[in-house]
């Protein structure tokens, strides 16, 4: 059945499909929606979950993972100071192996406030543990919910997953979305069953104090739990592919790279633009393509080696900055293309909730052409900031 709603709407609507039983929450603009969409579910019926109604999110996350520890399918959503102030229970989350599923509405995190699209705000928890994926589009959002909570319980996996989806480009915009049938994400996804849960007719402990002697190999199995969930990603996106008819790639998704000679690498909504400036530039008979990163942990190193291979430039864009040497997506790229001779350069846009435009895109583009052939161009761009830009 096809719907038009809102980014935040198809994200209720997913974790309805997924049959989720826990959802703790606390509002915050812009997912509120969700969490009010999925408490009117319950009052109608059409979803039996227990809702929490917590003081913060802070407590939000402790719920969270009690829930989950206790066996229970969780589902929760967050934005900006909401996350950052969960910040602590992110990082015993991954640890426990708790697959919780937390969508993340992007907003930029303050100072100053601000309640637009930036991505400073799920980058600061991209060493938590926690897998974190970012969608295009309103379909994307409903598919990479019922993914996530597919990919979050998979025992080679067993950690929580973050879909991040652009604050108010998406959260709060109208697109049609074709809403699955419940019965085959009923086959697609079965009722969570964890090996081991908190039940006091079995007792054991989960998250008690750790000491030396054993923190560096549950550190060790994380991280090899985050690398693991490379291949059951691919895995699952094909067999999401062929039971509900649309595969977006997995770890990345590439377009017209096939014989590509400059390249962008793109994240969220920006994306589609993207497309359409390479279309331009390809009926003007220029070899661009674009990477459309779509998870950012695990990050796809060997995947980007691959799809960058024969190009000459490459341009990255960002929507939040390190601090460090330009955007977090940018340092990443250039130390998984560690030891390759391609020149890669820093395209900083859209923070803060600026919007993005077609001739900024074509000026990236522009500038990654100049340092394909060997000009001189700044390593990190701002575009469409007044005073110094490019």
């Amino acid at each position: 059945m096809k719907k038009v709603i809102t980014g935040d709407h198809a994200v209720a609507i997913g974790a309805k499909l997924c049959r989720v039983e826990v959802v703790p929450a606390y509002p915050i603009t812009p997912q509120t929606l969700i969490i009010e969409h999925i408490a009117d579910f319950i009052n109608d019926g059409e979803l039996d979950a227990k809702f929490l109604t917590m003081e913060s999110e802070h407590s939000v996350m402790s719920a969270a993972a009690a829930a989950s520890a206790a066996g229970a399918r969780v589902f929760t959503a967050t934005s900006s100071q909401g996350l950052a102030f969960m910040h602590e229970m992110l990082y015993a989350t991954a640890p426990f192996r708790l697959p919780v599923v937390m969508p993340d509405a992007s907003r930029t995190l303050a100072g100053p406030p601000g309640i637009w699209c930036e991505y400073n705000d799920s980058m600061g928890a991209r060493d938590s543990g926690w897998l974190q994926l970012y969608v295009e589009d309103n379909q994307e959002a409903l598919d990479m919910v019922i993914q996530s909570f597919r990919i979050a319980e998979d025992k080679r996996v067993l950690l929580p997953v973050m879909p991040c989806l652009d604050g108010f480009v998406l959260t709060h915009t109208v697109e049609p979305v074709d809403v699955p049938e419940q019965e085959k994400v009923d086959s697609f996804l079965p009722s969570y069953k964890p090996d081991i849960i908190l039940d006091p007719a079995r007792p054991a402990m989960i998250g008690a104090f750790m000491p030396a002697e054993y923190i560096m190999e549950l550190r060790r199995q994380t991280a090899g739990a985050v690398e693991s969930s490379k291949e059951v990603i691919q895995e699952i996106n094909g067999k999401f592919a062929k039971e509900f008819g649309r595969d977006y790639g997995g770890l990345i998704d590439t377009y017209r790279m096939d014989d590509a000679d400059i390249a962008l690498i793109t994240m969220g909504t920006v994306t589609s633009t993207s497309r359409e400036v390479v279309d331009e530039l390809r009926q003007k008979g220029e070899k661009a393509g674009l990477i459309k990163l779509r998870f950012f942990r695990p990050f796809p190193s060997e995947e980007l080696r691959k799809a960058v291979a024969q190009v000459s430039a490459l341009g990255v864009f960002d929507r939040s900055v390190s601090y460090h040497g330009g955007g977090q997506v940018y340092n990443e790229v250039r130390s998984a293309l560690f030891g390759m001779t391609i020149p890669v350069i820093n395209h900083l846009a859209g923070l803060g909730g600026r919007d993005v435009t077609k001739e900024q895109i074509m000026k990236m583009f522009e500038l990654t052409r100049k340092a394909a052939k060997g000009e001189k161009v700044n390593q990190i761009n701002w575009h469409g900031t007044r005073g110094e830009t490019v």
